[in-house]
């Protein structure tokens, strides 16, 4: 069974709504009213990223591309714990 049809159907809309999500992310980034609003739109964008990466790894056919989204998730899970701990203790490192 032949998909690539429909990625060729859903690659360029879903697109323009990732493109319209990382705008609207970037402006949380820079005016979200509170550091946990920030902290949150800066997940999502790496997630989001990763999720979008994982998409055209599909559309592209290639399997290299798996390896950055996993590594961009990875990241995002890592700076979730990094500022969870500064948000308990209020203290970095370690």
């Amino acid at each position: 069974m032949n998909t690539q049809w429909i990625l060729d159907i859903y690659v360029p809309i879903i697109s323009i709504v990732f493109i319209i999500a990382v705008t609207l992310y970037i402006i949380r980034v820079l005016k979200g009213p509170t550091v946990p609003d920030m902290v949150l739109s800066i997940d999502c964008l790496g997630y989001d990223l990763a999720v979008f990466i994982g998409l055209l790894s599909l559309y592209y056919g290639t399997s290299f591309l798996i390896i950055g989204s996993l590594m961009i998730a990875l990241w995002a899970f890592i700076f979730d714990l990094y500022i969870s701990k500064y948000f308990l203790k209020k203290e970095l490192g370690e």
